[in-house]
């Protein structure tokens, strides 16, 4: 799996904040970037087995980031798309790996 991380990613946060005319806009928030394996959704027996989250269509796998947990408010931006976080698990509860269920969404900006 360590050989397969070829996807750079963005774990971010998006904040809301009120300018001087007080409109409020989101603002997102580039928590992380780190290297990631990504499985896209495929009907193969792995994919039926996450019937659970069936919304979502897209695996991340990344190294335990010290210090930081990563959870279903955050998104994450991978190949110029951004992905809504559906599950967050330790692999094997070893604590070395993080997989990351999630679901495509629109092409981010910027």
């Amino acid at each position: 799996m360590i050989g397969q991380m070829r996807h750079t990613i963005e774990i971010i946060s998006t904040e809301s904040s009120k300018d001087h005319q007080g409109v409020t806009k989101r603002d997102e928030i580039v928590l992380k970037t780190v290297r990631a394996y990504k499985e896209s959704q495929h009907g193969n027996e792995k994919w039926r087995n996450r019937a659970a989250f069936s919304m979502s269509d897209t695996l991340f796998r990344f190294r335990t980031i010290p210090n930081f947990k990563v959870t279903t408010s955050m998104y994450i931006k991978c190949d110029g798309e951004r992905y809504n976080i559906f599950s967050v698990e330790d692999v094997r509860g070893r604590g070395m790996y993080v997989e990351v269920l999630s679901e495509k969404t629109s092409p981010s900006k910027g």
